[in-house]
């Protein structure tokens, strides 16, 4: 038999090692590939499946996607240099986010001549880069070049194993056409015995101790919670840990705990953490944002991530008493556990905090319930307002995405791995791409995108709307249209609440106008558009655009928004 080439064995090997789906984005690069799938005469059950992007920042997308709605790791597979440029900023967002992928880009030929695989056309010359890894470097846990006479899977394996390493993210593999094309040093994959990754870390037990004994004295303790269903289990051990103990939560914009917990207290830190004596911030970035609100003098301080310490932010001055070091859900267990041993004299006042904070509760509930009976008579529509209908009409099992678009405290969610939230990271345009891969990831389940018109448009919506025809991944996209981009009006008035931006009567450099009609976009992959304005129509439209997208149609509405505003 002939023996295989690099190109059959990198394949296997990605399959072997759990990768089951790679975003694709091919060029001429790819050949070997190309020809090592139809030699097998197409996919089957020792390959990944190779699904066509149209646009490398939808593939980069819906891979992060995929990973949140499974806690499984794709790949994504481009063009050389111009498809790396091409998805750096997605490569950001999951850097930020910690979402780990396999990156994987061609690399023009080396040769000129003399191989099979050497250069044959004129843009392998104007590819060449000196450093092609250097573009993303800074966002990428490791990168590194296949080299002739080496073992695909040791290479493959090991990057697998640093992208799922706590602290979790991208690695970038780049593939020369002449290795790709040449005999493989090893027939195949070897056996793969362990998961992949290095086991999670524990925090010191000293450590633990003293952090417990900090959250059991404290009168006013608070949890900032952070990465939501992104980390598998982290929602049911923080929900079963703040109940325990009494201990309200707020979140970062991201669903940490199911909507109708009795400590989820919303996404407001800037009401929360001035009262606080002791404070548990759990896997978040950016708890608070020092220039608007900071804790007190003497409230202690404790962090709990991989890297409490996000070592890859080039400045990050948030103070700490305790910092400590593991997975959030393990950690948490575990001090839960000792505060459980050392609770007995503490009972009292835990249950004293739990009766107020119900009673705090119940008065944001109804502070809620007066914002959406106004929400519900606003024209343009209220972003609040969007939130309450989907909430609504969803099924019980919807996966939500939410990329600058609908405040989620108006969300009505009983899962929090069902909210997908983008990265603080701001590279826009990944939601489209994350709602695919999401669908990919659990097709039964109804999977509904919000997102502002500035990053729609971002998301290069009409590759994204090709992918869901193409591979039948019918979505419901909800694009909440205020004609602007409203961090652009808002970061300015902040700065300048009285200067000349503000008194204008249109902030310069923020506005989206003429609008595009959104919903037409969707027509043209044969999906079902929808232009709304009438608050009081916007429920129904959402239950036909749902009628649609179960029929196995794509599915858009247009909705036209307030022009900013928290609600």
């Amino acid at each position: 038999m002939p023996q295989k080439s690099t190109a059959h064995a990198f394949l296997e090997t990605l399959r072997a090692h759990g990768v089951k789906y790679v975003f694709a984005n091919a060029g001429t690069d790819f050949a070997p590939i190309v020809e090592a799938i139809a030699e097998r005469g197409g996919y089957d059950s020792k390959v990944p499946r190779f699904i066509t992007v149209a646009h490398e920042n939808v593939a980069v997308s819906m891979a992060q996607g995929y990973y949140q709605a499974t806690g499984e790791i794709a790949a994504v597979m481009v063009h050389v240099n111009v498809g790396t440029a091409n998805l750096v900023c997605g490569v950001m967002n999951s850097s930020r986010d910690r979402t780990p992928m396999l990156v994987m880009a061609g690399r023009t030929p080396l040769t000129e001549s003399g191989h099979i695989a050497s250069r044959n056309n004129g843009i392998h010359w104007g590819q060449e880069n000196f450093d092609q890894g250097g573009m993303l470097r800074e966002y990428v846990k490791w990168d590194y070049e296949l080299r002739s006479g080496q073992p695909v899977s040791s290479i493959v394996g090991r990057a697998l194993d640093i992208a799922m390493s706590e602290p979790r993210g991208p690695v970038y593999l780049t593939l020369p056409r002449e290795v790709l094309s040449d005999t493989g040093v090893n027939a195949g994959p070897k056996p793969r015995r362990k998961l992949l990754g290095a086991s999670h870390a524990l925090p010191d037990a000293s450590a633990l101790e003293d952090a417990a004994d900090i959250l059991l004295k404290a009168k006013n303790p608070l949890i900032i919670a952070g990465r939501d269903g992104a980390i598998r289990g982290q929602a049911a051990a923080i929900g079963k840990f703040a109940k325990k103990f009494a201990i309200p939560v707020t979140q970062n914009g991201r669903l940490a705990l199911p909507s109708d917990h009795p400590m989820n207290m919303g996404y407001a830190p800037q009401q929360l953490v001035p009262k606080a004596d002791a404070i548990l911030v759990v896997d978040s970035m950016v708890p608070w944002v020092p220039r608007m609100v900071s804790p007190k003098a003497n409230a202690a301080l404790i962090h709990i991530s991989p890297d409490p310490l996000f070592s890859e932010i080039p400045f990050r001055g948030f103070e700490m008493d305790i910092a400590l070091t593991g997975s959030s859900p393990a950690t948490i267990d575990q001090l839960g556990k000792i505060m459980g041993r050392k609770a007995g004299k503490h009972k009292k006042a835990i249950a004293t905090r739990a009766n107020r904070l119900a009673k705090e509760k119940a008065a944001m509930l109804k502070d809620r319930e007066k914002l959406l009976a106004t929400a519900a008579t606003q024209t343009p529509i209220a972003p609040a307002w969007i939130a309450h209908c989907v909430s609504k009409v969803k099924s019980k099992d919807a996966i939500f995405v939410s990329e600058l678009s609908v405040p989620p405290a108006f969300m009505n969610m009983k899962d929090p791995e069902n909210f997908i939230g983008t990265s603080v990271a701001g590279g826009l345009g990944s939601g489209l791409g994350m709602a695919l891969g999401a669908k990919l990831a659990r097709p039964d389940q109804d999977v509904i995108l919000a997102v502002g018109d500035g990053s729609y448009i971002f998301g290069n919506p009409t590759a994204a709307h090709f992918v869901a025809r193409a591979e039948e991944l019918p979505t419901l996209t909800i694009v909440t249209n205020n004609h602007m981009w409203n961090a652009v009006k808002s970061s300015t008035l902040s700065m300048y609440p009285s200067g000349a931006a503000a008194k204008s009567n249109r902030v310069p450099l923020s506005h989206l106008d003429p609008s595009p009609d959104f919903e037409k976009i969707i027509e043209s992959v044969g999906g079902y558009g929808e232009k709304v304005e009438d608050p009081a129509e916007l429920e129904a439209a959402i239950r036909r655009a749902l009628k649609a997208v179960r029929s196995g149609r794509p599915a858009l509405l247009n909705v036209i928004t307030a022009a900013g505003g928290r609600y």
